[in-house]
């Protein structure tokens, strides 16, 4: 395909999949259960953090995860005592358990209170064409209080090499508005050009079948090069290709 007819292709396939049905097997439709804005960034934050593995297992267990919270993700991470930390323990999605929860809420109560929140520490760091940056940046504030070691693995940095998925999906929930119910568009001052594709094996395979990543590794280096390959095809939304390349590998088989 010349780079146009691959243009039409993946827009074609973007208008296919970036809908409302899709929130019913994605992750995403557990922060589309709450309206306040510090509610969807952490509920969303959270769901982002395990998503790894079977997709019905990830919003199964996100689900238990902000019922243990009380259904008020905020209001939890900024109310709580010792005494209520102590209901996550029983908590675990696949190698993330209750000692990682547990610290991770009392580092997003220090964000909020301390870095203006989760949109604020981005906002901060953003350059002007990257957020691989703000994301290392992110890690080192998100663990400055002090940590379990074995936390630390649950985010992901791109200066060390990864392609940070799980991260770069949370952005694109927060920062792009698509307009079609998918991704909320709460953070306004950051641009959706800004993005970078959540790289998985499924939309790393299928972007290597159309020619848009030739690197054999889905890690930091194999996003920049998608990066630039689907910014050529448009410069102010990037990434709602994710949705075509997802929708390709996972429910076309492509």
């Amino acid at each position: 395909m010349t780079r146009q007819e691959l243009k039409e292709f993946l827009d074609a396939k973007v208008i296919q999949y970036n809908t409302a049905e899709f929130l019913e097997t994605d992750p995403v439709s557990i922060p589309h259960s709450f309206d306040g804005k510090e509610d969807i960034e952490i509920s969303g934050f959270l769901t982002a953090t395990i998503a790894w593995g079977n997709r019905k297992s990830i919003i199964k267990n996100a689900r238990q995860l902000i019922e243990l919270m009380d259904l008020a993700p905020y209001e939890y991470v900024m109310g709580h005592n010792p005494r209520d930390l102590e209901s996550l323990s029983s908590f675990v999605h696949r190698t993330f358990n209750g000692i990682d929860l547990t610290y991770f809420i009392t580092a997003l109560r220090h964000l909020y209170r301390n870095h203006k929140g989760l949109e604020g520490i981005f906002t901060r760091y953003a350059e002007k064409d990257s957020l691989q940056p703000a994301i290392t940046a992110f890690k080192g504030h998100f663990f400055e209080l002090k940590h379990p070691a074995r936390s630390t693995k649950h985010i992901s940095d791109p200066s060390k090499g990864s392609a940070a998925k799980r991260i770069n999906m949370f952005l694109r929930w927060m920062i792009r508005n698509d307009h079609q119910g998918v991704d909320f568009g709460l953070w306004r001052n950051l641009s959706p050009a800004m993005l970078s594709c959540p790289l998985d094996v499924h939309s790393g395979n299928v972007a290597r079948k159309l020619g848009l990543l030739s690197r054999k590794q889905n890690d930091a280096r194999a996003v920049i090069e998608l990066d630039q390959n689907l910014r050529k095809l448009d410069p102010e939304d990037p990434v709602k290709y994710d949705f075509a390349l997802f929708g390709l590998g996972v429910f076309e088989k492509f």
